[in-house]
């Protein structure tokens, strides 16, 4: 109360009547040592309703966790004069700048907050990801008499929380996967911030959730310790099911005027009434009061039951070391974020090839070398594997499922995620804060359903691999729908996140090899479908030069008259229209971009010498839209892109309608060699012209009736064409 009441802003009501509920799982049953927080196998605690967040910074306050310094090492052993992740000034400096309480907890941050929330349905998707992740760690490092993993995940949740879609797919892949070593506790005060949450939903939640194959257990009453402590060991007694824990509460509890009101969910209680409820409480009408003895009560709790457990894990884990140095090896590389030796000794190049290979079709190849030497490279698809190729074939990947269901184990790499694509990217993040690599994949155009948690990805700082494959218009006949235009704008629009789209088989092996080596920075892989060449390296720049984001491929021996520049399956096309300016005495360069975020991070030196501020005369070619090429073409130059949606057609036809030709580079080349690129009014009548047909199509009855001003002459801008051709 005093810390939403002194920064003026918060959510206050939550916290108050949640409190019991974390004592009881904090003091009694959570196995976690404060002063190590960062113990692999601590039991795991989400906030998923993350606007609630005081709750876990006074949780952090109160178990006296230690901070955790930038080499991972708490920085109590440092001589810090406190030593804690969260001390009573951070909570006096509730959401203020730099404060270690920020309005919602972030990971990263504030030591011993396990995963970033405050967007709704997160967190307890997040604790999926991390159930599955302690139980492919024990399946697969675990021997006998030796229980090196067998961390159990707790996730605080709201109503909110369980009216997200996020939170019914992860649900039911929860059940369906039988992960019994979760446990959701739902705060069911049903208050929203408009009101009563009867005004929006009437279903038996705790029946739906028995529909999904969990436990359901019930406390009547939040301030109710002893049954509430109960629960959660009938929690820990169940071994086939993951729990819902449904705990009445009344929000604001305890305040005279404000207890079970909307308003107390995110407004301040004001003065008056702060005051009055601490009388109620029978607490010092003082600010920021913690009683020293209610301090040792809490830490002692904690620190026999976790710091004791801490201790006899780390002596059990110096005997696994001895008798397992191989898995202990690994393990040490996956706290630490590193590599084994030789990890990348499966990794092969290609030869030059023609006909090539679709990169998702190359990108499989390089996949399944990777994993082999990084054995905790563990993900799976939006039931679209067999499209995204995205499986793990070697010899002993396995399937990951429950047992009961014969056809995989916990300890196996392939995750089938069925048709939940926002849960998935979820999942993936929870995994990643337990350091597994996680990789999920889908189709370019459905990255829209995954857009909040590859979002909090970045945030996080955590190197989730997002595949994304059927990248363009080369998805042909399916239309428009799958057909991504302004995808790739989007993710390139999240600070933090690389955005690959490789141009040939040996790029996609250096993305691959660089994306091993991340620590911090999610990566989103963008694939063609279609067969892209294999570009022969002998005659063009190595693909090393993808770690550098973009670099030239041909023409890098003179200053330029010209700078082409492409991604992914573009680049071929910049290649012919390449060699069809030099055979005119035209001093063309072209660069391959498969990263633009890379590239903006080397040296203005480097920039420079690729795109250097001499050569005006830029074309872009990439089929998407505009927006993210700017920065690299300038007001002078060109881009040939999409302006409209696609449409169903084989790809050829596409390419020929839209634009995508040697002949319409070269020409657009020349216009910004004569200082007279496209203007934006010609965008403006391309997309006119797009909508007028589809009015005139729809006055038809349907049929492809053609404006009389484009009849036959395919109006062409930036590389996208009306489709104006006149039809047979």
């Amino acid at each position: 109360m005093d810390a939403v009441q002194k920064a003026n802003s918060g959510h206050p009501g939550t916290p108050m009547a949640m409190a019991p509920v974390a004592y009881a799982l904090w003091a009694r049953v959570l196995k976690y040592d404060p002063s190590t927080p960062t113990w692999i196998n601590r039991d795991r605690f989400v906030l998923s309703m993350g606007h609630a967040s005081m709750l876990i910074y006074g949780l952090l306050h109160m178990a006296g966790v230690k901070d955790i310094g930038p080499d991972g090492q708490p920085t109590h052993e440092k001589g810090d004069v406190s030593g804690l992740a969260v001390t009573l000034d951070d909570i006096k400096n509730f959401r203020q700048h730099g404060s270690r309480c920020p309005g919602h907890p972030e990971y990263r941050w504030t030591a011993g907050v396990e995963t970033t929330t405050g967007p709704l349905g997160q967190g307890v998707a997040n604790s999926v990801g991390m159930a599955i992740s302690s139980k492919w760690f024990a399946s697969n490092f675990n021997k006998t008499n030796f229980q090196i993993f067998d961390f159990d995940v707790y996730a605080l949740c709201g109503d909110g929380c369980l009216q997200e879609g996020v939170a019914h797919e992860a649900a039911s892949l929860a059940g369906h996967m039988k992960l019994d070593n979760l446990c959701w506790i739902w705060d069911n005060n049903q208050i929203t911030i408009e009101g009563n949450t009867s005004w929006a939903i009437s279903e038996d939640v705790a029946t739906r959730f028995i529909s999904y194959g969990w436990n359901v257990l019930r406390v009547g009453d939040a301030n109710d310790v002893d049954a509430l402590t109960r629960a959660i060991q009938v929690f820990k007694r169940e071994k086939q099911r993951p729990t819902l824990i449904v705990v009445d509460s009344h929000i604001a509890w305890g305040a005279p005027t404000q207890q079970d009101t909307f308003t107390a969910h995110g407004t301040p209680l004001g003065e008056t009434e702060v005051s009055a409820t601490k009388q109620i409480y029978g607490w010092p009408d003082e600010k920021f009061v913690v009683p020293e003895q209610a301090l040792r009560h809490f830490r002692d709790q904690l620190s026999k039951r976790g710091g004791d457990g801490q201790q006899a894990w780390a002596e059990m884990m110096e005997r696994y070391t001895k008798e397992y140095p191989f898995e202990a090896a690994m393990l040490e590389h996956i706290n630490k974020g590193t590599l084994p030796e030789g990890w990348d000794r499966f990794c092969k190049e290609f030869p030059a090839d023609a006909k090539g290979l679709a990169t998702r079709q190359s990108s499989a190849k390089c996949l399944n070398m990777v994993a082999q030497g990084v054995p905790w490279l563990v993900g799976g698809s939006a039931d679209l594997a067999p499209s995204c190729l995205t499986s793990l074939t070697f010899d002993g990947a396995g399937d990951f499922m429950s047992p009961h269901t014969q056809w995989g184990t916990y300890a196996g790499r392939n995750l089938h995620f069925g048709i939940r694509e926002h849960a998935m990217g979820s999942i993936m993040n929870g995994m990643a804060t337990c350091k597994l690599r996680p990789f999920g994949s889908t189709f370019l155009v459905f990255s829209d359903y995954m857009k909040p948690p590859i979002r909090l990805s970045a945030i996080m700082e955590i190197p989730c691999i997002w595949i994304f494959t059927h990248d363009s218009i080369g998805v042909g006949e399916d239309g428009p729908t799958h057909q991504p235009i302004e995808q790739l704008v989007a993710l390139r629009s999240i600070p933090g996140l690389f955005t690959f789209r490789p141009c040939d088989a040996n790029e996609v092996l250096e993305m691959w090899k660089y994306l091993a080596k991340l620590q911090d920075e999610p990566a989103a892989v963008v694939l063609s479908r279609q067969p892209l060449s294999t570009l022969d390296r002998s005659k063009f720049a190595a693909a090393s030069g993808l770690c550098k984001g973009g670099y030239i491929l041909a023409g890098a021996n003179y200053e330029p008259d010209v700078i082409l520049m492409a991604t992914g399956s573009e680049v071929s096309l910049m290649l012919e229209a390449h060699q069809s300016l030099s055979a005119e005495g035209v001093k063309v360069r072209s660069v391959s971009m498969p990263c633009m975020e890379l590239f903006k991070q080397q040296s203005h030196e480097y920039i420079q010498s690729i795109l250097p501020d001499t050569c005006r005369a830029r074309v872009s070619i990439e089929a998407a839209t505009s927006c993210a090429w700017g920065c690299f073409i300038g007001i002078d130059g060109e881009h040939i892109g999409m302006i409209t949606f696609g449409s169903s057609a084989p790809i050829k036809r596409l390419q020929k309608e839209l634009g995508f030709t040697p002949e319409a580079v070269v020409t657009a080349a020349k216009r910004v060699l004569a200082k007279q690129p496209r203007s934006m009014e010609s965008y403006a009548d391309v997309m006119r012209e797009w909508k007028r047909r589809k009015t005139s199509s729809a006055d038809n009855g349907g049929g492809a009736r053609i404006p009389e001003k484009a009849v036959g002459q395919g109006i062409e801008v930036g590389g996208n064409m009306c489709r104006s051709v006149e039809r047979a």
